[in-house]
């Protein structure tokens, strides 16, 4: 198991923490064929918060449990950035969540 596991799992419920105190945590899920979309972050059919949500954390997730590996990098605190560059202060906690999983699989501190 990759020592990061556990840190990135922990990482993962930040996340979600910050989704849910936004009030972007949705109970119900996109449609099928929302989230089948072949654009980057589904971008032509989700919200990025619903991106998270439904594709990125699900993911993630299904990652830890079946002990696969990780990613080699991540730029997601970068699309945040882009897709809520109105919006900064607001998104602040998320940003700093996506950003500290962008280190952790990075490899950085």
């Amino acid at each position: 198991m990759d020592p990061r596991f556990v840190d990135v799992a922990d990482q993962l419920l930040l996340i979600e923490q910050e989704l849910r105190g936004m009030g972007w945590w949705a109970e119900e899920s996109p449609s099928a064929a929302a989230l089948a979309s072949q654009a980057p972050f589904c971008v032509d059919t989700l919200a990025f918060e619903e991106w998270l949500q439904w594709i990125f954390l699900p993911r993630m997730k299904a990652i830890l449990e079946n002990d696969l590996e990780l990613p080699h990098a991540s730029g997601i605190r970068a699309m945040a950035e882009e897709t809520y560059r109105e919006r900064l202060t607001e998104v602040g906690g998320l940003l700093e969540a996506l950003g500290a999983f962008d280190r952790l699989i990075g490899g950085e501190s």
